[in-house]
C-alpha cells in the first residue's frame, strides 16, 4: 500500500506542475465547448480510506477479559470509469463503476488473568465493486478552473465477504461482514481545463447505512452491535 500511495502522490506532483506551466495563464480558454456536451466519460484513479463507524455493548461485563474495543482505518486505491451526462448549466448527474481495494481493522484490548494486556486485531480485507450516482454542481467557470461540489448515494458489493464462509480453524475466529452495502456520500474538488483534456481533482466522503457485521456466537461478534462503513477518497478523473 504504501507503494501504491508513493505512485499516486508521484503521478499527482508531475500532473500539478505540467499544468502550472501549461494551463495557469490567461490567453485564450481551454475547450470552451467541452461543457455543452450532453454525454461524456473518463477515467478514475484515486486513493481510499477505509474505516468502521463502531457500536459496541456499554457494558462489557459479562466478557471478563475484554477492555476496549476500536477500530483502525487502512489505506487502499480506486478505479474507475467515469460517465456524466449534462442536466443543464450548472449541474451533471455521474454515473461512477469502479473498484476500491482496501481493508480496515477492528481492534480488541483483552486483559489476561495474569495482567498482561493484549491487542487481538481482526484484519477485514474488502475489494468493493462500487456503483455511485451523483449529482454534480458545479461554479461558473473561471477562465480555465471550475469549483463544483458533488452528492449522492452508492451501492457497494464486497467480492471478498466472508459471510457465507466457514470457519476452518476454531481456533482462529474471522469477523464476518455482509456482502452488501448502500452508502450516501458527499464532496468537493476543482475541474482544470487542459489543452486536450479536463483534469479534475475531487475529495469525498462516504458513510454507510447499513449495519455490515453478521452476529456469530463469539466474543468478537456479540460484543460488538453494529459496524457501519466509512470512507474518505481523493481522486484524480481524466475527462
Amino acid at each position: 500500500m504504501k507503494l501504491l500511495k508513493i505512485i499516486f502522490f508521484a503521478i499527482l506532483l508531475i500532473l500539478c506542475a505540467l499544468h502550472g506551466k501549461a494551463q495557469w495563464n490567461f490567453g485564450v480558454p481551454n475547450k470552451l465547448k467541452y461543457d455543452n456536451q450532453l454525454f461524456h466519460f473518463g477515467f478514475l484513479i484515486g486513493y481510499n480510506l477505509y474505516d468502521f463507524s463502531i457500536k459496541s455493548k456499554p457494558d462489557y461485563a459479562e466478557y471478563d477479559s475484554l477492555m476496549v474495543i476500536n477500530t483502525s482505518g487502512r489505506s487502499g486505491f480506486n478505479l474507475g470509469i467515469v460517465t456524466n451526462l449534462r442536466l443543464g448549466k450548472y449541474f451533471d448527474l455521474r454515473f461512477v463503476p469502479g473498484l476500491a481495494f482496501g481493508d480496515r481493522v477492528v481492534n480488541y484490548t483483552i486483559k489476561y488473568s495474569t495482567g498482561n494486556e493484549l491487542v487481538t486485531k481482526k484484519n477485514i480485507e474488502s475489494v468493493y465493486m462500487e456503483l455511485p450516482l451523483l449529482l454534480k454542481f458545479k461554479s461558473s467557470r473561471m477562465h480555465n478552473v471550475r469549483v463544483f461540489v458533488i452528492a449522492g448515494v452508492q451501492y457497494s458489493l464486497d467480492l471478498l465477504s466472508a459471510a457465507k464462509k466457514r470457519d476452518r480453524n476454531p481456533r482462529t475466529v474471522i469477523l464476518k461482514l455482509y456482502p452488501h452495502d448502500a452508502l450516501v456520500t458527499a464532496g468537493a474538488g476543482l475541474d482544470f481545463y487542459c489543452t486536450y483534456f479536463k483534469l479534475t481533482t475531487e475529495f469525498r466522503m462516504s458513510f454507510g447505512m447499513i449495519n455490515l457485521l453478521k452476529m456469530e456466537p463469539n466474543l468478537y461478534a456479540t460484543s460488538v452491535t453494529a459496524l457501519h462503513s466509512k470512507q474518505i477518497q481523493i481522486s484524480l478523473i481524466f475527462e
